[in-house]
Order: C-alpha cells, then sequence, then structure tokens
C-alpha cells in the first residue's frame, strides 16, 4: 500500500494544494500565543490573518516543486531573494481577497461537479476496482495520509471549484480578433538572416598587463569582493515531532482504546451495484413536460417488471443516461451519496434487496427505474487487521503531545543553562549535533532544512552567541520544530590582505580591460560598417526567428529584431560585458507563413488565454485595492511593501 501511495505522488500534491488554500491555515508550535501576537503573522486582509506558518508552507511548497521539476539545475539561492519573498506574499495576498469575494457572492460548486472532478482524475480513476467500482478503502487510506475523510476532501474540491470560477470566467470570455492573431503569428515566425563578427575579451587578455598599481586601485575598490564569510562551528539540537517519535511506544492498551473509539473509521461503508434506466427532465421543462416523461418512466417500469431479466435491454434501448445505457444501465458499485440523484434516489435503492426492481424514483435529473444486481454489506476491521496503521496514528499523536509538552520546558531549559546544550540532549533524549554555517543559508542543504533558517541564522551569529559562547534561544523554524544552537568557535568575516590575493585581483582586472578594449574595438568597427555596409571577417550567414535563437545570446537576438527591416543591411551592436563584444549584419527578413485555419485557430486560442489571464489579474489587482491590506513587516518582502491599509 506504501508503494502505491508513494507511486501517486499527484493527487497527493492536489490534496497538498488544497490544504493551504487560504483561510485554512494552521498554528504553529507557539500555540495559541499567535492569535495574539502578530510578529507570528505577516499580513492580514479584510481582518483574516495570513500566518507567518502558512508563509513558510507556501514557500516550502514552491521549492519542492521547483526541485522536482529542474532536477539538478535546481538552485536554492534563486529562491532566498525579497522580491520571491513579496512575490509569495503578494499571492497569499491575491488568494485571501479571491477567497473574500467568492464567499460574498456566495459562489459554490454543484455535486455533480465535485463528482465529477474527483473521477476525472487518473489517480483517482487508477483506484477503480475490475467492475467499475472506486476501492473505497484505498481512498479513505490515500485521504487518511493528508488527516482527512473523503467528505471533508469533498468539501476542499468544492471550495476549490468555486474559487476557480470567477478567474475562470474571465479567461473563458476573452477573445482575440483574427487580424491581430495572424500579424502576431507572422511576427513570431519572421526569419532573420545575420552574420557574426566577435570581439572576445580573451583575444585582448594576453596583451593586458596592469600595473601594482592598477592592481591596489582595484583591490581597494572592491576589497569586500575577495571577503571570506564569518564561519560558525556550532552544536545543535533540534526538537520536533520526528526526533520524539523514537522515544515513543504506545501500549496495546492505547491501541484498543484508539480502535474503540475511532471503530467508524475501520468500517467499511455499504455498497449496491444497480443497473438504472433513466428518462431525463430539463430543470427549467412544464409541468406537460414532466408529466409526459413520468408516463413513460411508467410504461418502461410495467415492461420491466413484466420481463425483469430484459432489463439490460430494455435500458440499452430506452434510458436516456448516455454515461451507462451502453452498458445495460450499469452504474458499478457505489455508497451513499456517490450517485448525484439526491437522496429520495439513496433512499429508494438502499432499502432493495438484490435482483430487486425500484418503482419510479424522481431525482433533479428526471426519472430513475433501478434494479440491484448485487449489496456488499458494510464490514468492519477486526483490531489485527489494523493495527499497523493503528500504532503509527497513536504515535504521532502521542509524538504530538509530548512535543506539545516539551516545547516550553525545552525553551526554558536551553536558556537557563546556557552555557551547554547537553542537558536539554539528556532531558529530551536528543542527538547532539554538529555543524559548520555561514550568516547566509547554505545552497547544498534543502531550503526548509532548519540550519538555513535566518532566524536560526541571525541567532546563531549574534554578538551573545558568538562572543559569550551562549545557547541560542529555541528557535521556531516552522513545521512544529524548534532549533538551539551554541558556537564553540567563531571566525569573523576577513578581507585578505592584498598580497594574499594578488593573482585573483589580476585575473579582475584583466578581464575588465580585456572586456573594455574588446567593446571599444568593437564600437569603432560598428562605426564603420555603418558606413561602408562591409561583409569583412564576418561568420557565414544563420537564420534566425523569436523561437530558435541558433546560438545568439538572448541580448543579441533582440537586438537583431529591433532592426530595422527596410534599411538592410543593417548592423547592431552587443555588449557581452567581460566576454567582450559582438556585431550582427542582418541581411535579409522573411515573414512568417500566413496561418492556416487550424494555426489560426490554435493562435488565436493562445493570446486569448494570455489576454484573459492579464484581465484576471488586473480583476484580482482591484479586488486588493478595495480590500484592507495590512503588512506587518515581518518579512523583508513586507518592509520593502511597507505597513498600511490598502497596499
Amino acid at each position: 500500500m506504501l508503494d502505491f501511495f508513494r507511486n501517486h505522488k499527484r493527487l497527493m500534491m492536489m490534496m497538498l494544494m488544497l490544504v493551504i488554500l487560504p483561510g485554512l491555515g494552521f498554528v504553529g508550535i507557539q500555540g495559541f500565543r499567535g492569535f495574539f501576537d502578530e510578529s507570528a503573522n505577516v499580513a492580514s486582509v479584510n481582518g483574516h490573518k495570513i500566518t507567518r506558518a502558512e508563509f513558510d508552507g507556501a514557500a516550502r511548497q514552491q521549492m519542492d516543486q521547483a526541485r522536482q521539476i529542474m532536477g539538478a539545475r535546481f538552485d536554492a539561492s534563486a529562491f532566498d531573494t525579497p522580491q520571491h519573498r513579496k512575490d509569495i506574499l503578494d499571492g497569499l495576498i491575491q488568494q485571501r481577497v479571491l477567497v473574500d469575494e467568492v464567499q460574498r457572492l456566495h459562489l459554490t460548486a454543484s455535486d455533480d461537479a465535485v463528482r465529477r472532478t474527483l473521477l476525472s482524475d487518473p489517480v483517482i480513476s487508477s483506484l477503480k476496482n475490475p467492475d467499475g467500482s472506486i476501492d473505497l478503502d484505498k481512498y479513505k487510506q490515500l485521504l487518511a495520509m493528508q488527516g482527512m475523510t473523503p467528505e471533508q476532501y469533498d468539501e476542499r474540491v468544492r471550495y476549490s471549484l468555486a474559487m476557480q470560477q470567477l478567474p475562470a470566467a474571465l479567461v473563458n470570455s476573452a477573445f482575440t480578433p483574427k487580424a491581430l492573431a495572424q500579424q502576431l503569428t507572422e511576427l513570431s515566425e519572421q526569419q532573420r538572416e545575420v552574420q557574426g563578427l566577435a570581439f572576445r575579451a580573451s583575444d585582448f587578455a594576453p596583451k593586458i598587463n596592469p600595473t601594482d598599481a592598477q592592481l591596489q586601485v582595484y583591490y581597494d575598490a572592491h576589497k569586500n569582493d575577495f571577503a571570506t564569510p564569518a564561519t560558525a562551528q556550532i552544536q545543535y539540537l533540534v526538537l520536533s515531532a520526528a526526533t520524539v517519535a523514537a522515544g515513543v511506544n504506545p501500549s496495546d492498551a492505547d491501541l484498543k482504546k484508539y480502535y474503540d473509539d475511532n471503530i467508524a473509521h475501520f468500517k467499511t461503508q455499504e455498497e449496491v451495484r444497480a443497473s438504472h434506466i433513466l428518462i431525463t427532465v430539463a430543470k427549467d421543462a412544464s409541468a406537460a413536460d414532466r408529466t409526459a416523461a413520468k408516463q413513460k418512466a411508467e410504461q418502461i417500469l410495467a415492461e420491466v417488471k413484466a420481463h425483469p431479466d430484459q432489463f439490460a435491454q430494455i435500458a440499452q434501448k430506452d434510458s436516456q443516461d448516455p454515461g451507462s445505457a451502453s452498458k445495460g444501465g450499469d452504474l458499478g458499485y457505489f455508497g451513499p451519496g456517490m450517485i448525484a440523484g439526491g437522496q429520495a434516489f439513496d433512499d429508494a435503492v438502499f432499502k432493495l434487496k438484490k435482483d430487486e426492481i425500484s418503482g419510479v424514483i424522481q431525482s433533479d435529473f428526471g426519472y430513475h427505474i433501478v434494479k440491484v444486481t448485487d449489496l456488499k454489506p458494510s464490514v468492519t476491521k477486526s483490531f489485527d487487521e489494523v493495527k499497523g496503521q493503528i500504532t503509527n496514528d497513536v504515535k504521532a499523536q502521542q509524538a504530538a503531545k509530548v512535543l506539545a509538552d516539551a516545547t516550553e520546558g525545552f525553551t526554558s531549559t536551553v536558556y537557563e543553562q546556557s552555557k551547554s546544550l547537553q542537558p536539554a540532549a539528556d532531558k529530551y533524549k536528543l542527538t547532539l549535533q554538529t555543524a559548520t554555517v555561514t550568516p547566509k543559508p547554505n545552497p547544498a542543504l534543502p531550503q526548509d532544512n532548519p540550519l538555513n533558517n535566518p532566524k536560526f541564522l541571525d541567532a546563531v551569529f549574534a554578538t551573545d552567541s558568538v562572543s559569550q559562547h551562549n545557547n541560542t534561544q529555541a528557535i521556531d523554524v516552522g513545521s512544529n520544530t524548534l532549533i538551539s544552537a551554541r558556537v564553540t568557535n567563531f571566525q569573523p568575516a576577513a578581507v585578505p590582505a592584498f598580497a594574499a590575493v594578488k593573482d585573483a585581483v589580476r585575473q579582475k582586472v584583466v578581464a575588465q580591460q580585456a572586456g573594455e578594449q574588446a567593446r571599444k574595438e568593437g564600437e569603432a568597427k560598428l562605426a564603420d560598417l555603418q558606413k561602408s555596409k562591409g561583409t569583412d571577417g564576418f561568420s557565414s550567414a544563420l537564420k534566425v526567428t523569436r523561437n530558435d535563437a541558433q546560438g545568439l545570446p538572448p541580448d543579441a537576438l533582440s537586438a537583431v529584431f529591433k532592426a530595422d527591416p527596410k534599411k538592410l543591411p543593417a548592423y547592431v551592436g552587443v555588449d557581452l560585458g567581460d566576454n567582450g563584444y559582438a556585431i550582427y549584419r542582418v541581411d535579409g527578413v522573411t515573414n512568417g507563413p500566413a496561418a492556416d485555419g487550424p494555426r489560426l485557430a490554435a493562435a488565436q486560442q493562445q493570446l486569448a488565454g494570455v489576454s484573459g489571464q492579464s484581465q484576471t489579474q488586473a480583476y484580482l489587482d482591484a479586488l486588493r485595492d478595495r480590500s484592507k491590506v495590512k503588512l506587518y513587516g515581518s518579512l523583508n518582502a513586507a518592509n520593502q511593501s511597507g505597513d498600511g491599509d490598502g497596499q
């Protein structure tokens, strides 16, 4: 079963997305104190708090998704910037204002929409038994791993669908004229023939011989570029559910009590397998149409009663349910509430015995005639069958309680016995670990590693820690985790003497001067070519498009497509920094082919999607402008945005 969950990450990610929707934030390890301490919150929207824990959860999720997508190319430092933190906070605020608008408009989703969404997910579809029914045991276990019941997950899906309605309406209503789509398609596929002439800095480097005085001037102006960061060798303790769980061993009595108290969780729902014949009725149908549909259903019922062995053939002939008619009306196995027929449908069907045929049942969809073909009674699993699952659940609960009870004591111990972490390690049976850290997060570690937490690193490099070697306070790093450290050795940041880094300084100066020389030569050559229109020294021609750069750097491609196509040949220069300078000669321009029917339609659809997203963002910005937004300044991003209403 664990292999099943491990191999079906898509649904788990979908559940996690639903779990972190705004308004469903969780309380961190500081407990209810967070409700009265605005430092635990990063913002509020119309009075609704966005917690630091919610922000940290969203940041971790982005990191995890990026790590999965990018693999070896993943760079954690790209996510540790004030702008990225601001983007995450803006996204949470945007979601919150959308939640408020959805609630104001009383938007929701129907039971049928929820059911279709669930069944359309390939992971849930993979839970089907050979007879087409959903394996409810696997489904419940899948949800239980996220702490949810099927009913709770249904509501999360319903909530998510309601949240999608406003953005979807804007995106779906966007339109792009054919003429504009045609023009933009031709431009996007426009081809330009170019030749290149490179002035490489490396070609000028052998001729560069800076004096010691020049090196000294550069060193004096860029000392910090050669500085070694401060480092601290530390001992540290981590108090979390995982670290305390090792010492938790629930007794058989505990397990049995949990089983008895939660017996309903181990009880499989009663299920039936049934076939039906449906005569549909529109919601806005007239009384006469409803009467006619009911009379038709009663006629079919009489035929079925007369020939019960021909139910499947009659269903194929007369049922107006396109999903089941071709299968003789078979609906597969289902439990109460799983078929969108309403309470009246369930009440009638679950009273039937095997092979019994119902009367005419009315629902929102019309009139049903149902035949039960099999029954699966409710079954309660024995204690021995679920003991392993219960052990994990009880152990997690007890570990959480131990953690909650230990939090305050751990915090007090590391503070009161500030010269050593060993007393706290002994008291709470924790492993004393060691590491070497710098003031900035280590990109080699996962972003959510406690050693990379900015608050923790600030505490490690505080004066009291590095000079007095006192324990840091217990730092809450999110995810119900506390960490405390003690600095055992500290090396301050230092700027090496000029003599120690002279060779590195020389490399920097040579690269800079070589780049400047290449740029100077290139600019002079560009001015000459714009007069002479010469071709000497250029490489063979390349044909590039906006989607196929043929190896041209982005800045070069941009410059090539900015050249005036009416004044050919055109020459453009591109500064490549320390790599030198390049000149490109644009010899010809060929417009892309006229978009045909399917291509034009696809282009219209794509452009309409971009337009719809732009309109959606404008709408969300307008919602934010009229909302009461307060930023508490507990993030760098929030500090940049400022505090106050209407941000």
